[in-house]
């Protein structure tokens, strides 16, 4: 037997959030001001369709298509790919654009979509710090990142059965091996449940 090569399962697992705890974390987001408007938006659209930070904070005006309800989004490497977004966001979409946008712009001209508090583009630190904020509202214990969310709608729609082929399209993935981390989590949850339920467990 000890020339049987072990099956690895020692493969790093993205840390993700149950379907639960992700409903908990952006119900509990206020939307009152405009700033609370801006930031449930920007989660829920990380959330909806998997787009990396860099990429939700390099969307313009014309990265969105509104009608579709698709967005456009510059990738890795100059690659554009579009990624469809839930009906649900239609209001947040409306509210942002039409009373939030305006008043963080002030007097300013610019095509980004998401403003800071002084009409400037979003930056990684200033969402890092909308996030900690969130998530401790919120009372997650999980350490969370802007990639959790990646990885948490990766998962999610894997979970729900969505081909991977789809998963690797709508997360920009150039091979299909990338994507194939997150089988690894379907396994890990199957081996789980398996030692839960079977009788000789």
């Amino acid at each position: 037997m000890d020339l049987v090569p072990r099956i690895k399962l020692g493969v790093h697992l993205p840390d993700v959030l149950s379907v639960e705890e992700m409903f908990q974390l952006l119900n509990s987001l206020p939307v009152k001001t405009p700033l609370e408007i801006r930031n449930k938006l920007m989660l829920e659209l990380l959330y909806a369709t998997g787009i990396r930070i860099s990429e939700l904070l390099d969307l313009t005006l014309h990265s969105i298509n509104l009608k579709e309800r698709v967005i456009l989004v510059h990738g890795k490497g100059s690659k554009q790919r579009y990624v469809p977004y839930v009906n649900t966001l239609d209001e947040l979409f409306e509210k942002y654009l039409k009373q939030s946008r305006p008043l963080l712009l002030k007097l300013k001209q610019s095509e980004v979509l998401f403003l800071n508090n002084r009409g400037d583009k979003m930056s990684r630190m200033g969402f890092w710090k909308i996030l900690r904020k969130a998530a401790l509202e919120a009372n997650i214990k999980k350490d969370i990142t802007p990639h959790t969310f990646r990885h948490s709608f990766a998962t999610h729609l894997l979970e729900g059965g969505v081909n991977l082929r789809i998963v690797q399209a709508l997360l920009g993935h150039s091979s299909i091996d990338t994507t194939q981390i997150y089988t690894h989590i379907d396994m890990k949850r199957m081996v789980e449940t398996y030692k839960q339920y079977h009788p000789r467990a």
